[in-house]
């Protein structure tokens, strides 16, 4: 490890969270360390706002937290601070992708979130989208729409699983709203650990000084990382912090 690392980057789901949604007390206790010993703790997740408050307010005080892949940046009175949203003509297609295929969609706008199970209360192009989500089961029909939305270079496509796929903007991810804090904490993504399990974490742990992946992580993240932590069930996130602040004794 070349840089000091100032700065830890946590994915949330897979990566933060063990399989009952829950933070351990291990991982409590070693986040806790690292700011004792100033470095910044950033959530950078997938989810909106509203489905990852509660989780950053009990960790303590954040300088800032990534949401929606980097669709909104917050700060740490939980102010916004950053915002991309999509096109609506390109949701008007992955509305028509979504029909066509009668697939599962969830959503991600500034007015809510919706999905197959909680549908809209008006057209969909009324509202300001910022990431749309398909989750399919079926591996065929998955890699046709992936197909065509990888083939077009205004949006960025991900995923929290191997079943799903998230669609933001082109140029929105984590790396690039990471960068935007680091620009704000006056600090390099050199000195960035990022932690992480699905292709959504993918952008930083290549851009970060040090890219860790969790054992429980798809195989393209772990042949990215400089190394691989231990699953999320198995207090990875706390053993990928305390291997951290041993190195930077």
């Amino acid at each position: 490890m070349e840089s000091e690392i100032k700065l830890i980057a946590l994915d949330m789901d897979g990566t933060l969270l063990n399989s009952d949604d829950i933070v351990s007390e291990a991982t409590k206790e070693a986040i806790q360390k690292a700011k004792d010993r100033g470095i910044h703790v950033v959530i950078s997740t997938g989810r909106s706002l509203d489905r990852c408050r509660e989780i950053a307010e009990s960790l303590g005080r954040s300088s800032y937290i990534v949401t929606i892949n980097g669709g909104e940046i917050y700060n740490e009175k939980f102010e916004l601070v950053d915002q991309t949203l999509l096109e609506p003509k390109l949701v008007d297609r992955l509305w028509e992708l979504r029909e066509q295929h009668n697939v599962h969609f969830w959503s991600s706008t500034v007015e809510g979130q919706f999905n197959s199970d909680s549908p809209f209360e008006k057209e969909v192009n009324e509202y300001q989208w910022l990431k749309f989500g398909f989750d399919i089961e079926d591996d065929e029909v998955r890699q046709v729409i992936l197909d065509e939305l990888n083939a077009n270079d205004q949006l960025e496509v991900t995923n929290s699983s191997p079943t799903n796929i998230e669609v933001n903007p082109a140029g929105v991810n984590k790396a690039a709203a990471l960068l935007k804090v680091c620009e704000r904490l006056n600090i390099k993504m050199e000195n960035v650990m990022a932690v992480g399990d699905s292709l959504n974490d993918l952008a930083m742990i290549r851009e970060a000084g040090l890219g860790v992946a969790m054992g429980n992580a798809q195989e393209d993240v772990k042949k990215e990382a400089a190394w691989v932590t231990s699953a999320n069930d198995e207090d990875g996130v706390a053993e990928a912090i305390e291997r951290l602040l041993t190195a930077q004794q």
